[in-house]
């Protein structure tokens, strides 16, 4: 159980870490350098809150889906 927990921390934080670097469209990259540092960081910040709500429902289902198939086996 420890080991499992352990893993979806880490998998959760190399996906966080994934869509940083990952985390804007050219069209969106374009905008934020014109904007300037300040904003363009506040931009990226919004994508990234955008993109963990479907990341993490996914993974919560996913992990109480195995949870369940591993119980009924």
């Amino acid at each position: 159980m420890k080991k499992s927990v352990l893993f979806a921390v880490v998998f959760i934080l190399g996906l966080v870490q994934a869509v940083q670097t990952f985390a804007q469209c050219s069209i969106c990259t374009k905008t934020t350098q014109q904007l300037g540092d300040g904003p363009a960081k506040g931009f990226n910040t919004g994508i990234l809150y955008l993109a963990f709500l479907p990341l993490g429902l996914m993974i919560f289902l996913g992990v109480r889906w195995w949870r369940n198939e591993k119980k009924n086996s």
